[in-house]
């Protein structure tokens, strides 16, 4: 039996449901999103796909399931926020602040699997009418744009890369190359004919300096838009850098150690996401991050050093590099409440 499956055997749940592309929801707009109406012991979803949080008397609650009337409090962000790694519902961020370190309001669970922060915004542009009276936003973000930012600006487009656009851009590519054999009236009434080619695409991959500030932009630019969108709601708006095992510390728990070798027999997480695992990258990615969030006049948190001073060296609380276990789920939240004052 591998570690993983030994270790952390709720991720098997994740992997068959949540990574597999043939289970991905291809959404509109969006492009992705989770299964709808899943349910198991690990993990469960309403019927548009939003995780289940549970509050203090295991009452449970989703934007499609149970919503509270209001006011309610969001935590949003991409796959740390949704909850992958955690063995129940029960243990996620959002559940272990509404139950445990911040259970004044209802938290609920608007995070987007695999999402950058263009789609972080677009998932609660195109909800955000379902919602109640909503007292306070934390989006704890930030990896994924960093790691999609390695990718070359002919997949960056002009609003970041996303994961699977590869994908994406190959079936678009062979439809293009399909309707230029075509003849007869294109979709908007024009006729179709072979036309141009599609221009040479640039692969170079941008240096290190350069990713972080693609990252640091693209974040900037979205998080402008959550402070317009909060303040129109009264919302309380905080930023939270979301740590990074290798941000966090240089040597990891002994399980933890375990985990991260197997997988990198699988994936080499140094190949695919090189120096922005370092120290320094976080550093000089939260320095340009929380300078954005001065000039914007959003609250930020780096919750890497915090992190940090909080760990004990054989503490394990990573499933992976990016995701937590059940305790580290619960020592995360208690972090977020204490410093960000949340009751």
């Amino acid at each position: 039996m591998s570690h993983r499956a030994a270790l952390t055997p709720q991720m098997l749940q994740y992997a068959e449901k949540f990574d597999d592309r043939g289970d991905i929801r291809w959404l509109p707009y969006l492009m992705y999103f989770h299964a709808a109406g899943h349910r198991s012991e690990v993990v469960n979803t309403d019927s548009l796909g939003f995780r289940l949080s549970q509050g203090p008397d295991g009452q449970k609650s989703a934007v499609a399931e149970h919503l509270p009337e209001g006011p309610v409090r969001l935590l949003a962000g991409s796959s740390t926020a949704f909850g992958i790694g955690a063995s129940a519902d029960r243990h996620t961020l959002p559940s272990y602040l509404w139950s445990k370190h911040a259970s004044s309001l209802p938290w609920l669970n608007f995070a987007g699997r695999s999402h950058n922060s263009t789609q972080e915004l677009l998932l609660f542009l195109l909800h955000r009418h379902l919602l109640p009276q909503v007292d306070e936003i934390v989006l704890f973000s930030g990896f994924n744009n960093l790691g999609l930012s390695r990718l070359p600006a002919s997949v960056r487009g002009d609003h970041g890369a996303f994961f699977n656009c590869n994908d994406f851009y190959g079936q678009m590519e062979e439809l293009r190359a399909k309707n230029r054999k075509g003849s007869g009236f294109g979709l908007f009434g024009g006729r179709r004919g072979a036309g141009p080619a599609a221009p040479a695409q640039d692969r170079t991959l941008p240096e290190l300096a350069e990713q972080i500030d693609l990252a640091s932009e693209l974040t900037l630019r979205h998080l402008d838009s959550w402070r317009i969108l909060a303040e129109g709601m009264g919302a309380k708006l905080t930023y939270v850098l979301q740590p990074l095992a290798t941000w966090v510390r240089e040597e990891p728990a002994p399980q933890e150690r375990l985990l991260f070798q197997e997988l990198d027999a699988l994936s080499d997480f140094g190949a695919v996401y090189g120096d922005i695992s370092s120290m320094s990258a976080r550093e000089s990615y939260s320095k340009e991050l929380q300078t954005g969030c001065e000039r914007l006049g959003v609250n930020y948190l780096d919750l890497n050093p915090v992190l940090a001073d909080a760990l004990g060296p054989k503490d394990w609380i990573f499933v992976d590099r990016i995701h937590f276990t059940d305790e580290g789920h619960d020592l995360v939240a208690g972090l977020l409440a204490r410093h960000l004052g949340l009751s």
